[in-house]
């Protein structure tokens, strides 16, 4: 063969060995979220909604399953710069409901995929929510944000609430039944679970049983976020400035 065509052919060669060897991107990887870009990419949020600082007056924006497996806003609800957790702040002039005087951004248990609100009885069956946390800034003035809680059909049970560095365990109202540490340091990561059964509540911290807490109601849930619990008459200045964050970085819920 002429050495000139087996030049050609050699080259013609190697360069469809090249095209075979590059590896094909489709559309869908190419545009496909990466894991820190959506809250439901760091916790399972199947069965949850979000109740977010914004809105109208009494009505704040609620983000429910489908839409919330692929929603984030910034800074209100979004994965955290270190793409380790979720963050939820919550100004002292956010959106509240049209039931509470201050502002969240804050999950509530769902059921059905989502669909549906979730509501257990206390003397039926093992409810337990596991969460691990971080509470990152306090309100000016009234420096106090609740991290996790239990609702039923009408007000919250008992709730883990920071106030300064005294972190708390509520029994509904009131709101320092046990002092879990006096010296709690912002950014501090912490296990916080509740376990009902049997008409009881047992709250622990880090793993410690902290107190049990009667309860015999049914309509229950949990919630989990940053709820602030300061707003513009308590706290100043009245602005996006002056806010409560938590971080979660656990999210478990179990029904037995």
């Amino acid at each position: 063969m002429n050495p000139v065509r087996k030049r050609r052919l050699a080259t013609a060669i190697l360069a469809t060995l090249a095209v075979l060897a590059t590896p094909v991107v489709s559309n869908s990887t190419a545009t496909a979220a990466a894991p820190c870009d959506y809250p439901a990419q760091q916790l399972n949020l199947k069965n949850w909604k979000v109740t977010l600082p914004t809105g109208s007056s009494g009505s704040p924006t609620e983000i429910k399953q489908p839409a919330l497996a692929t929603f984030s806003t910034n800074p209100a609800f979004m994965v955290n710069a270190a793409c380790t957790g979720v963050q939820f702040r919550s100004p002292v002039n956010g959106v509240t409901t049209s039931g509470s005087s201050y502002a969240r951004s804050e999950l509530r248990e769902m059921t059905n995929n989502g669909t549906a609100n979730a509501s257990w009885s206390a003397t039926s069956g093992t409810h337990t929510l596991t969460v691990r946390l971080a509470f990152n800034k306090l309100p000016n003035t009234k420096p106090h944000v609740v991290g996790a809680q239990i609702h039923d059909g009408d007000d919250d049970v008992t709730v883990f609430r920071l106030e300064g560095s005294s972190l708390y365990i509520t029994k509904g109202n009131t709101t320092h039944h046990k002092l879990v540490t006096s010296s709690y340091k912002l950014h501090t990561v912490f296990e916080a679970k509740f376990v009902v059964s049997g008409g009881q509540i047992k709250a622990y911290y880090n793993g410690a049983l902290q107190t049990t807490i009667p309860h015999t109601k049914s309509g229950n849930y949990f919630k989990s976020g940053g709820y602030t619990q300061a707003n513009c008459g308590n706290s100043s200045p009245c602005s996006s400035s002056n806010y409560g964050q938590v971080t979660l970085y656990k999210l478990l819920v179990s029904h037995s």
